[in-house]
């Protein structure tokens, strides 16, 4: 994804949409055609439907993405000198608010994520790669937050979750967490708040976790 797209990507998510038409106005005919191909090509090769989602998480919080199925959702350099790449796995999260009212199951934002088909192999590998996470929450495509922090802090929650041997050839379908398993870690960090937002859309957040989020101090 080109610099230009990524821009304009990440100010729909974050900026009021008259800040997307005046950006939009400083481009110039050839840059657009050019942005809005970028961006065909990006929705019509979709394989998951949260990645641009999954691109503005990983973007925001400072990596590099990785478009790719294999490997992690991102990367980024580590300031030591010598020091292995730093890599992150995105779990983006959107509420859809269009008949939010008339479901019987209510979904919220919970500063959850999830691994799909995992393993107690693979539980092993991530917590020895040193990954981060990155859990965020969009409403109707806007983004509320970014929070980030070590995937150890969520380790003895997904571990509980997985079968200490397993049968070749099967898995758990869902290991997940939610932020009361990573809360009273010291190292969180708030990548992205947008206070404004998440008070105009509190109906959509677990009670707990949108005070956890309010009363967080800069």
């Amino acid at each position: 994804m080109n610099q230009d797209l990524t821009q304009i990507v990440i100010c729909y998510a974050t900026r009021p949409h008259h800040a997307l038409s005046e950006l939009l106005l400083s481009k110039s005919k050839d840059n657009l055609i050019s942005i809005l191909t970028d961006l065909l090509t990006a929705y019509i090769n979709d394989k998951n439907s949260s990645s641009l989602r999954e691109f503005v998480t990983v973007s925001i919080a400072g990596y590099q993405h990785n478009p790719n199925k294999l490997g992690y959702n991102g990367y980024k350099q580590n300031s030591a000198i010598g020091g292995k790449p730093i890599s992150c796995e995105a779990k983006p999260k959107n509420i859809q608010t269009d008949g939010y009212d008339q479901k019987k199951t209510k979904s919220k934002l919970n500063g959850e994520g999830g691994f799909n088909d995992y393993t107690i192999e693979r539980l092993r590998k991530d917590v020895k790669e040193n990954l981060n996470l990155l859990s965020s929450g969009f409403v109707d495509g806007e983004l509320q937050y970014i929070l980030e922090f070590p995937f150890k802090s969520v380790y003895e929650r997904l571990k509980r979750q997985l079968p200490e041997k397993r049968v070749t050839g099967t898995y758990t379908r869902m290991a997940s967490f939610n932020f009361s398993h990573y809360k009273d870690y010291p190292n969180i960090k708030f990548v992205y708040l947008n206070k404004k937002a998440i008070e105009k859309n509190k109906k959509y957040f677990n009670k707990n976790f949108y005070s956890f989020l309010i009363e967080y101090k800069r």
